[in-house]
């Protein structure tokens, strides 16, 4: 193949092309920092690129596969972080101005595993400061941009993540999500985000938002992808307290194309409520999909789930507040004002804010579990909306002006309260190019149920074949 275009491939293709000796690590590598050096100046999807360190990897990589050595899952697939994974060497600042200094002696988990499988690794990915915000509108590097339309934002607080997977300057990347904040930005992008189980991946070494909803999860450019990373990333780490020490199946073997019987549950509150005309009508088409291939659909209800955006609130700014106490006593002023004031408002929070919160949060995880019991997975929309102009404050829906960070977050919100799985996959495009999400979430640890549903659906559908730089071409 044209070298040119190996940032292109997914990573099971690089790796299998690697593997084969069919192309360099060098090549691939090679690729993705001239995708870098000719987008990033515009989408500020990086933080900082790592070229000398990459290509380095890349060379090595290169000389095992030359002498024969036994080769990881990712050997020589290059991937970029969200800047919030601990690296040994490298500078990890949560998008933050106050950790600007700030280079670990140590990998965190995410990166070790990585490493072991063979990743090399293109610098950090922008973000919202601390994570806490869903535009990426970062005030310490950059305002970051959706590649599909660079007078929108990405989303967040992956944002650069989200673009720099969708403009292929790396070939997959790892993001973390609190509240949403993988798949919002993989579904204003029009890529796949996997938020798994709570605790199914570990967060040792990662920089924390909410120590009782942080997850970390795959942003990739395929399903296949997400199941591959998942499988790397996945397993019990005695250095992380909330990280479970269940068996990690094969997640590849859950991608059999086949849902013939799989029941799905369309939460009736969320179809209620008020969503983008164009959004609905995609997401409506691909249940359609998803019927036409034998998964039976059948309306659930989760009565809870609208009042998640309220016990979310106090639960997150209370639990950020208490781990940057130290540091908005002596340091507040390095903070970006939304995020310094965001903090301000958890210290001020009263316990019973965060009591009343935990008996809702309660609630919600009691609905998802009775929904649950009666189907295999749930299937909505993302999110409400497409990606919104940057610094647009409202959007209106259903004749109503609606804070955007609320109209983004509100379907996503409940399976990080409950610490559930949920996946975000492509199911269309509006009429202006932008892209849309379907969200599809199951019990516990059931992230091989999700991911069979999603492949089902991808492999039927022609949504990922779609170039953000290459708007014109027609896929249905």
């Amino acid at each position: 193949m044209n070298p040119k275009e190996a940032a292109g491939l997914t990573m099971h293709e690089a790796a299998e092309l690697i593997r084969g000796k069919r192309l360099s690590p060098v090549e691939v590598a090679r690729a993705c920092l001239e995708r870098i050096a000719q987008h990033d100046g515009r989408l500020r999807a990086f933080i900082m690129v790592t070229e000398e360190s990459a290509l380095a990897q890349a060379r090595e990589a290169e000389q095992a596969v030359m002498r024969g050595d036994p080769l990881g899952p990712l050997h020589g697939v290059p991937l970029a972080l969200k800047d919030t994974f601990a690296m040994r060497g490298v500078r990890t600042t949560c998008g933050s101005k106050l950790l600007e200094n700030n280079i670990p002696d140590f990998d965190g988990a995410v990166v070790d595993r990585l490493r072991k499988a063979g990743a090399v690794f293109l610098g950090t990915l922008n973000m919202h400061e601390f994570a806490l915000g869903a535009t990426t509108a970062n005030p310490h590097y950059g305002m970051g941009r959706n590649p599909w339309d660079e007078g929108k934002i990405p989303g967040g607080s992956s944002g650069g993540s989200g673009a720099a997977v969708a403009a292929s300057m790396c070939l997959g990347s790892v993001g973390t999500d609190a509240g949403g904040s993988v798949r919002l930005p993989s579904s204003l992008c029009g890529i796949v985000g996997l938020k798994p189980t709570y605790g199914r991946i570990s967060n040792f070494g990662t920089l924390p938002l909410s120590l009782t909803m942080d997850h970390s999860g795959p942003m990739t450019r395929s399903v296949a992808d997400a199941a591959l990373l998942l499988q790397v990333l996945a397993g019990h780490d005695p250095r992380d307290p909330a990280s479970s020490p269940l068996k990690v199946p094969s997640y590849s073997k859950a991608l059999t194309k086949r849902i013939k019987g799989i029941k799905i549950g369309l939460p009736k509150e969320y179809f209620a409520e008020s969503i983008d005309p164009e959004v609905r009508v995609a997401v409506m088409a691909a249940i359609e999909s998803l019927e036409a291939l034998g998964a039976i659909a059948q309306e659930v209800s989760v009565p809870h789930c609208r009042y998640a955006p309220a016990a979310f609130v106090p639960l997150v700014l209370s639990e950020a507040s208490a781990v940057h106490a130290r540091y908005l006593r002596t340091r507040a002023r390095e903070y970006g004002s939304e995020v310094r004031n965001l903090l301000y408002t958890g210290l001020m929070m009263p316990a019973r804010r965060y009591v009343q919160a935990q008996r809702v949060r309660a609630l919600v995880v009691r609905d998802l579990a009775a929904a649950l019991q009666h189907v295999d997975s749930l299937v909505m929309p993302t999110v409400t909306i497409p990606a919104p102009g940057v610094g647009q404050q409202s959007v209106n829906l259903d004749g109503r002006n609606v804070n955007v960070a609320a109209a983004l977050a509100r379907f996503t919100l409940p399976f990080n309260l409950a610490g559930l799985p949920a996946i975000s996959v492509p199911c269309g495009f509006t009429a202006s190019g932008l892209p849309i999400g379907l969200q599809i979430a199951g019990a516990p640890f059931a992230e091989s149920t999700i991911l069979q549903v999603a492949h089902a659906y991808e492999s039927h559908n022609r949504w990922k074949e779609r170039n953000p730089f290459q708007q014109s071409a027609e896929v249905h």
